[in-house]
């Protein structure tokens, strides 16, 4: 493999990943701005032109509902879990676990520390 399809690979990795941390930040309304801090402080910066998309495809796929609130000053559009959306986070949130869980195992334990 090429030194530089590291990049590539490693945004696919990301990818995955994206979904699960922005559902998990969405346990209590936000919008966008604030959701995209809370997810850069926690370690997983991501572009608006990436997250937007997401959310209003989430919405979509009723995981997500949202509202328009105009009671703080400039219309802000809040995005919270639905019922399903709990559901679907609980669920990921398991399978993550699992896969860490493997990937540990199979990381260090599999004759070479994977560095």
């Amino acid at each position: 493999m090429a030194e530089n399809d590291t990049p590539t690979l490693a945004l696919e990795l990301r990818r995955g990943v994206i979904v699960l941390a922005t559902l998990s930040q969405l346990r209590t309304p936000r919008y966008g701005y604030e959701l995209r801090q809370a997810l850069a402080e926690g370690g997983m910066p991501i572009e608006e032109g990436t997250l937007y998309p997401l959310l209003r495809r989430l919405e979509t796929q009723e995981v997500l509902t949202s509202e328009w609130r105009t009671n703080e000053g400039a219309p802000r559009r809040y995005y919270v879990l639905s019922t399903e959306g709990r559901r679907l986070l609980k669920r990921l949130t398991e399978t993550w676990y699992g896969l860490n869980e493997a990937m540990d195992r199979l990381l260090t334990n599999g004759g070479s520390d994977g560095r």
